[in-house]
């Protein structure tokens, strides 16, 4: 089980390079998705420390902007040597706190660890890019530019991946230039505070990265303030319009990674083995708790009938449980708010007759949130299972004839996150691909997620990329300047 002193916090709040208790207590009670009883207590920072934090940033700015991008690098290095030395650990506080089987809680702090150290690589890189010359179309002048950190960054994290989502923005933030507050999801609040952990023991300077626990008000308060030069934010699509809004009234950057209700298109020329294992994948990997489930398949006439077959008999098959018992496939869902969620979605389904080829019912398993891998067929296209992301392990199907059929499909809906494409065809894959509305689409293969590659989503989705050196110049504005040749510079 994940170390006691992961989960006792009683100074849960990380601001200005100290340990601190918030000074009205709002205890938040964090539970064992796997068996619904509390796990542990958490205290959650109220206004006085939202605002410490932000001016303990806002204070740290100009000695960490002043530092060499090689000497940031450096101490990323040490956020991904810190977490290596935490792996076991880590893994197995994602187990009880998300649920998750073990192989994904490992992937998720594999691939924090693979974002610090991307991130360090392309700090010292920036420092090479700084005064690049731009030709100018007059011989008496010249141009360069800089790339210039923003400022202190306010980060508002999701509870389905964490580790994961915090690490694809504090790293590029701080290999940037920028200063962080960071407030964590009320239902996952513990891993993000390995952070703090990681920044005492490799003394970061203070005041470079805060961390706040607390509920929605404090992000809330967080979001509005004017100290802040971005709000980057991960979450839904109700909470993102707020944090927008908030922003909006300032006129202050917001990168937004929102929604999704993706589709996976399979052709009939795909292997079997190889379309089951994509779809499945896509929608029961972290019970469906992701932005880019791949929740819609879009399957050609021909392969439906072999294609769903399988995919039947392997959901019947997928092992439902919790991380914790031998062979576990599918946890449970993290939240029970979201687990409500996801059972009323079934209940409404049954209630439409919508033909369920499988599951369709919440699995009632020692008290925790668990439903079973649920697929639907012949969906409506107007319908909400069709049409509302769920994020949940539910799955809507249905058919086409041709590829303008299948990519009109693919495109009816008000999201564009990612889609999954499986074929034998590479000239139709490159088609098709090109024609989705999707801010990152795999081909022939599950959801493999680089550092090196852009993440987000058009439309409904978001505003802005994460990861890539797109992720890093989303904490920097671009400074150009012209010299007169020939005078004093």
């Amino acid at each position: 089980m994940a170390e006691p002193s992961l989960l006792e916090r009683p100074h849960s709040l990380y601001i200005d390079g100290k340990w601190r208790a918030p000074a009205v207590p709002e205890p938040i009670t964090v539970l064992n998705p796997s068996t619904g009883e509390p796990l542990s207590s958490i205290g959650g920072a109220g206004t006085k420390e939202v605002n410490d934090a932000v001016a303990a940033a806002q204070a740290a700015f100009a000695g960490w902007r002043s530092m060499s991008g090689r000497e940031r690098g450096a101490w990323l290095d040490g956020f991904a040597k810190g977490l290596t030395q935490r792996l076991p650990a880590l893994v197995e506080l994602q187990m009880l706190n998300n649920g998750k089987p073990r192989g994904e809680a490992e992937t998720d702090v594999r691939d924090a660890i693979a974002t610090f150290e991307y991130y360090a690589d392309l700090a010292a890189r920036l420092d090479e890019e700084q005064n690049s010359k731009v030709p100018l179309p007059d011989s008496g002048y010249s141009g360069k530019t800089r790339f210039e950190p923003l400022g202190p960054i306010g980060m508002i994290v999701p509870w389905n991946f964490p580790l994961v989502t915090s690490a694809w923005k504090v790293a590029p933030a701080l290999a940037a230039g920028c200063t962080v507050v960071l407030k964590t999801s009320e239902y996952t609040p513990f891993a993000e505070l390995v952070y703090a952990d990681i920044a005492a023991e490799i003394g970061l300077p203070t005041g470079v990265l805060n961390i706040l626990t607390g509920s929605g008000a404090a992000g809330a308060t967080l979001a509005a303030d004017r100290r802040l030069r971005k709000v980057s934010f991960t979450g839904s699509n109700a909470v993102g319009s707020k944090v927008m809004s908030s922003a909006a009234e300032r006129c202050m950057p917001v990168s937004l990674e929102l929604g999704g209700k993706s589709p996976i298109v399979v052709f009939a020329d795909a292997p079997v083995e190889q379309a089951v294992e994509c779809i499945i994948g896509g929608i029961f990997y972290n019970c469906g708790q992701m932005c880019s489930a791949t929740s819609r398949l879009i399957i050609e006439e021909g392969a439906a009938v072999a294609v769903l077959d399988h995919l039947v008999e392997r959901c019947q098959r997928l092992n439902v449980g919790s991380p914790f018992e031998a062979g576990t496939e599918m946890g449970p869902l993290t939240t029970a708010p979201q687990y409500r969620k996801v059972v009323a979605v079934l209940e409404r389904a049954e209630t439409s007759h919508l033909r369920c080829l499988t599951g369709g019912k919440a699995l009632h398993q020692g008290g925790g949130f668990f439903v079973l891998p649920t697929v639907y067929d012949d969906v409506p296209v107007e319908d909400p299972v069709w049409t509302e992301e769920i994020f949940g392990p539910v799955l809507a199907i249905r058919r086409f004839q041709n590829e303008t059929e299948a990519i009109a499909l693919a495109n009816r809906s008000d999201f564009g996150l990612v889609a999954t494409i499986v074929t034998s065809d590479p000239e139709r894959a490159e088609r098709v691909a090109a024609e989705i509305d999707a801010g990152h689409v795999w081909v022939n293969s599950v959801q493999v997620i680089f550092p090196q590659a852009a993440w987000g989503g058009f439309k409904a989705s978001g505003i802005g990329r994460e990861l890539g050196p797109w992720g890093l110049h989303s904490f920097t504005g671009v400074k150009h300047i012209t010299l007169r040749q020939g005078h004093p510079q």
